[in-house]
């Protein structure tokens, strides 16, 4: 199939090219091919966050959303902003005048950026984009001469052992004059094209924190539209992160907490520092009456403006959290994603225009680097790596000085530097134990029974896709220096170590996966390898 643009991933940065692709064209009163294709069973399946959305995007590419009727989005304007910093039993409140105006969340709006994502999905295909869920881009097509061909669409109907069943149907390839990557933080061919042309050969490398979210039925009596609240400290020791706390619509609360992975702890799960979160003195009374209806986790870029890589290849380009936009002080990075995908549309409608094909959209990469969001992401590059260099209280002092500074115009030529999160592991025997409390089915849960409430679900006769580079490693290393990491680090319940014929062996269900890529980012020995399942498999969330 030929199309002019092809995008991987109908999240805000791949939707919003295409609408801006459409509106171009239309403008011109020319002919433009443009399809997107989405590994989720349907647009916003797989898409999770906080969210608080910073409009700044959506005002420029759909000026009118705000009089759309069908846009759920400004139903719930941020109406007040608190900051808690948190111990084992008490809070305390950060005044707000101690941050920099630019942290700000006025103007914003809470609610579900995956119901925003098929809103937008709505306002492509009135345009005419083709959209394909349960299609997942499974590889890179090259032409001869290296540049990006297109991609081609995973096969389905494979059995675990390699046999085609009796449903079989090959992928198919689409070819593009360019080809945009929209796959969100730790994209699997995003990292095939970041070595294959060498794109972070002059950035810092890239760091996550994996954020786990539960969308709570809160009693009406305590909810409060609009409120949002952020957290840091407890129950984070050695690590950092830390929690929110919004309230949207219909009675509903998001919370949900972060942990960087640059943890140093093996013995640390993410999963049950978010059920022991829930349980401070703070924050089990706004739940308790409550009833817990979806649950979710996903991996988010946290190097900022020092990891970004390069942007354009020839014949295709990153955009949103494949190439990493998140403002980490902020907690934001749909606005910057959103612009990252306009902006490389209108690279690429103007190269169609010169009649071109291949070669490097050489205009992206500066509208983005010196328009607003190289701006805004300038100002806070220093935050994430002070933070994970000298801890919570340090670090924060630190980061608040340096944003402060820059705010004030004071651009001090400092710009700290990234570790490789696979790489910060201590040996088990040197990291003390943790010993988390046992879930009490009321306020906290189990992996299982949260897996349940994310939808996910895999055909399970199919090739696992979460692949082991080296079968011996988990039993040869991981377990014995620390202790099986990926029990804990992975919040689905998917690696569990059994006994088998008396000797310990790594299990993989893979059918509980719920797409957060935590393991192919934290695995001590990057042995885990994460690629596409069979189409439309993973979680499948409402309203998140």
């Amino acid at each position: 199939m030929e199309y002019d643009v092809v995008i991987v991933g109908a999240g805000p940065a791949g939707l919003s090219a295409a609408i801006r692709l459409k509106q171009l064209a239309n403008e011109a009163g020319r002919e433009l091919s443009v399809c997107i294709l989405e590994k989720g069973s349907e647009v916003g399946a797989h898409i999770l966050s906080g969210a608080v959305i910073d409009p700044r995007s959506l005002d420029e590419l759909l000026p009118e959303w705000r009089e759309d009727s069908s846009c759920l989005l400004n139903r719930v304007p941020v109406t007040s902003n608190h900051h808690w910093v948190l111990t084992k039993t008490k809070k305390f409140n950060l005044p707000h005048l101690m941050m920099p105006s630019f942290l700000d969340n006025k103007g914003t709006f809470t609610g579900s950026l995956a119901n925003l994502c098929r809103w937008l999905a709505g306002k492509a295909e009135e345009l005419g984009v083709e959209i394909f869920p349960g299609f997942p881009a499974a590889e890179v097509l090259y032409h001869d001469d290296g540049s990006v061909k297109g991609v081609a669409t995973g096969a389905m109907g494979i059995a675990r052992d390699g046999h085609h069943k009796g449903d079989y149907q090959p992928g198919m390839e689409l070819h593009a004059r360019y080809t945009f990557f929209a796959e969100g933080a730790r994209g699997s061919l995003t990292k095939q094209l970041k070595k294959q042309f060498d794109l972070e050969a002059e950035c810092q490398p890239q760091v996550y924190g994996i954020g786990i979210k539960e969308l709570w039925d809160v009693d009406p009596a305590k909810h409060e539209p609009g409120k949002v609240i952020h957290t840091q400290g407890w129950p984070l020791d050695d690590a950092w992160g830390g929690g929110w706390i919004y309230h949207q619509d219909n009675n509903q609360v998001s919370i949900g907490f972060v942990v960087a992975l640059s943890y140093k702890n093996p013995h640390l799960s993410p999963f049950d520092e978010m059920q022991r979160y829930k349980q401070h003195p703070a924050i089990r009374p706004l739940l308790e009456g409550g009833r817990r209806v979806s649950y979710g986790a996903r991996a988010i870029n946290e190097g900022g403006w020092q990891s970004i890589p390069k942007l354009a290849f020839p014949g295709g380009a990153l955009i949103g959290c494949s190439a990493g936009f998140v403002n980490v002080p902020r907690i934001k990075g749909t606005h910057t994603a959103m612009k990252s995908g306009m902006l490389a549309a209108e690279a690429a409608f103007a190269a169609i225009g010169a009649d071109r094909r291949g070669d490097v959209l050489a205009d992206y990469e500066p509208s983005v680097r010196n328009g607003w969001v190289g701006e805004e992401l300038r100002k806070v590059k220093n935050a994430e790596p002070a933070v994970a260099k000298f801890g919570a209280t340090i670090g924060t002092i630190l980061a608040g000085t340096d944003m402060w500074l820059r705010h004030l115009g004071v651009n001090l030529p400092i710009e700290m530097k990234h570790h490789p999160d696979h790489e910060t592991l201590w040996r088990r025997d040197i990291a003390p134990k943790i010993d988390y409390p046992r879930p009490d089915g009321v306020i906290s849960f189990d992996k299982l029974s949260s897996v349940f409430l994310s939808n996910t679900n895999h055909e399970e006769d199919q090739p696992v896709h979460l692949q082991l580079k080296d079968p011996t490693i988990p039993t040869r290393v991981n377990l014995p220096e620390y202790d099986g990491p990926e029990q804990r680090y992975c919040p689905a319940g998917v690696y569990e170590y059994v006994l088998e014929g008396g000797a310990p062996k790594l299990q993989i269900n893979a059918q509980n996966c719920v797409h957060c890529k935590t393991c192919d980012i934290k695995d001590p020995c990057q042995n885990i390898n994460w690629v596409t399942p069979e189409g439309g498999g993973g979680p499948n969330y409402p309203n998140m």
